[in-house]
């Protein structure tokens, strides 16, 4: 996905903190079933708005996707596996039970 932007710092956090490595997010939009959401919490409003989606790679691993999208550009903002609470909102508003 040359769309796909991950800065230095973002990719440094994914593979030290949530252990998530580029080809896993681009499995993950590739994969995508559900509806995108939209972050409306105020400490992560952004303009244009913060994205989020659940979906699994390809080996199964469910992460939770956290971008912004600016034309084709998409700016990576996080990726992780997602907890409980995550889950239950992405099956409610989502579309797609994991």
């Amino acid at each position: 996905m040359q769309n796909l932007k991950i800065t230095d710092t973002v990719a440094k956090k994914l593979r030290e903190k949530h252990g998530v490595d580029r080809r896993e997010v681009e499995h993950c939009f590739m994969n995508r079933l559900g509806r995108l959401l939209e972050d409306k919490r105020a400490r992560h409003k952004t303009n244009p708005p913060t994205l989020w989606f659940l979906s699994k790679t390809n080996q199964g691993r469910l992460l939770k996707i956290v971008y912004i999208q600016t034309g084709l550009a998409i700016d990576l903002k996080s990726a992780f596996e997602p907890n409980a609470d995550e889950v239950a909102i992405y099956a409610k508003y989502g579309g797609v039970a994991y």
